[in-house]
């Protein structure tokens, strides 16, 4: 195998026969052109099941699926220049693609422009929510902010790549996708050739516990925290030659896939999972601020009890909708963000943001119940002891976000904190100036709840659950510019919709987020600026 990058102003004359000579022959320049060599390594848990979908073939079980990522550093730009990529397989065979640019870093305090978005997760609307980014701000961006669920299942290699529902994630990013919507194909857009991407970690890139036979989707919705397995494996109930971390990892909860897809950027504390990055005149922080979520009937094993077919075995409960790595006052992330939002790169910079897939303040279904570790009642028959329910609950007085990251936010002033998680659009804006935004509209929309709607979550009663409105109290900021209206004519803070799909820019030129809506039930209608919300 081969994989090449060719760099430099004369890559789009060469043709597809000189492309490859370029890139595995002897020389490593030539006019207008330089190569640099990928490192490839193998996916280590990539696999398929009897839900994927992939060209040409059917899967009855759950089969391995090799995977190759090939990572390249391109140094020495002075500025955006184009690339090709030449590739050849374990079986001879040779691509050469199309040419695209990319660029350097930057210096710091350069203006950028970043796409705001989250939740594709193979959603119908996703591509047409990518062709229309293109049609309206291009393709070359200074980086698309991807606050999490950017597949269903992480470890099914087709909804990253290959999916036949046209809707594969790196499909839609790069204009391979296919969807029709009214009568018209939407492809997505070549934006991740020519945009680097900036992603963290939602409740989709979490695996659960590792099975050689269950469906890939049973392994996803079954982690358990790591306490448990830590406590499992303190009993001695790990096979022999089994490593505890391995162990551990294989009977709680996984982000390995992710990490491999997107080992950059990285933090020396949080390698993937957390980090900072200063793109230009912004310095962008993303946290692991997530939990499985769970089902809010109730009966079964869901947010607020066990199954009660499973009461006697702890190994098969959920442990309600726990959260997946600490984020509260003390922990590792914590701290290290504390860290970050005092360092001279954030003080530096003209804008800080603050990315993480879980809302805080929102209107949708998914900010409540409390972003916060189940508390969790056992109860048990008095005579013999054997278990009857198990219940949890969420105060609200222990929300980790609203108690101890928005202090953090309003002391460091962050201009921005971007969410996504409900599949809807709002936004907020404290007493301390620090701007609150879910912009995960691309379609799948859990509904909005808030007294223009009407609607209430469906949640049991309790003072620790907010039915309607924000959850941490703000009010929500009605778009600025042409907001969708209500059946009297009232303007709506939200875009919650299953045909409206929106999309938000951040221009640090003008510090100002831009967002736009287009209703995909009408193809030749145009984009609409609905909102634009400064920063400042």
């Amino acid at each position: 195998m081969a994989q090449v990058v060719l760099v430099g102003g004369g890559v789009a004359d060469l043709d597809a026969t000189q492309a490859v000579v370029a890139a595995l022959g002897p020389r490593p320049r030539g006019p207008g052109w330089r190569r640099v060599a990928a490192e490839t390594v193998q996916l280590s848990r990539t696999r398929e099941d009897a839900q994927s979908q992939v060209p040409g073939r059917a899967y009855t079980a759950v089969v391995d699926r090799p995977v190759h990522r090939s990572m390249a550093h391109v140094r020495g730009l002075a500025g955006r220049t184009p690339y090709r990529v030449v590739s050849v397989d374990q079986r001879g065979r040779v691509t050469v693609t199309a040419t695209y640019s990319l660029a350097p870093r930057g210096r710091t305090r350069r203006p950028v422009r970043l796409l705001l978005t989250s939740d594709h997760q193979l959603k119908t609307m996703t591509p047409a929510n990518l062709e229309k980014v293109a049609a309206t701000v291009g393709t070359e961006l200074d980086g698309v902010l991807v606050a999490g669920d950017l597949v269903n299942v992480p470890d099914r290699a087709s909804e990253w790549f290959d999916s036949t529902t046209g809707l594969a994630f790196f499909a839609g990013l790069s204009g391979r996708a296919g969807v029709e919507i009214a009568g018209r194909t939407y492809r997505g857009a070549p934006i991740a050739p020519s945009t680097p991407i900036y992603p963290c970690i939602g409740n989709h890139e979490v695996m659960g516990r590792w099975s050689e036979s269950a469906s890939l989707g049973d392994q996803f919705n079954d982690p358990q925290p790591r306490r448990v397995a830590e406590r499992r494996w303190a009993r001695g109930e790990a096979p022999e030659g089994y490593a505890r971390a391995d162990w551990v990892r294989d009977n709680s909860w996984d982000t390995t896939t992710y990490e491999e897809v997107f080992p950059y950027p990285r933090s020396p504390q949080g390698g993937p999972r957390w980090w900072s990055r200063t793109i230009g005149d912004v310095h962008v922080v993303a946290l692991f601020v997530t939990q499985i979520w769970r089902g809010k009937g109730a009966t079964g094993r869901g947010a607020f009890q066990e199954d009660a077919a499973a009461l006697d075995d702890p190994t098969r409960w959920g442990y309600g909708q726990h959260v997946f790595e600490p984020v509260q006052e003390g922990s590792a992330q914590y701290r290290w963000l504390q860290r970050e939002l005092r360092s001279p790169a954030a003080r530096r910079a003209r804008y800080r943001i603050v990315m993480y897939h879980h809302p805080a303040h929102g209107l949708g279904d998914n900010s409540a119940p409390p972003f916060t570790d189940p508390v969790q009642t056992v109860e048990r028959d008095p005579l013999t002891g054997a278990v009857t329910a198990v219940r949890y609950a969420y105060p609200k007085e222990q929300d980790h976000i609203l108690r101890d990251l928005e202090p953090l936010f309003d002391d460091a002033r962050v201009h921005l904190v971007h969410n996504g998680h409900s599949h809807l659009w709002n936004r907020f804006r404290s007493a301390a100036g620090t701007n609150w935004l879910e912009t995960s509209n691309v379609g799948n929309s859990y509904g909005a709840y808030d007294g223009t709607s009407g609607a209430s979550r469906a949640l049991p009663p309790s003072p620790d659950h907010v039915l309607q409105g924000d959850p941490g109290g703000l009010e929500p900021v009605v778009p600025t510019v042409a907001p969708l209206t209500a059946a009297d004519g009232s303007p709506l803070p939200y875009v919650a919709s299953n045909d409206v799909t929106c999309f938000s820019v951040l221009d640090s030129a003008d510090g100002v987020v831009r967002s736009w809506r287009f209703d995909t039930r009408e193809p030749g209608s145009d984009v609409v600026l609905f909102d634009e919300m400064p920063l400042a």
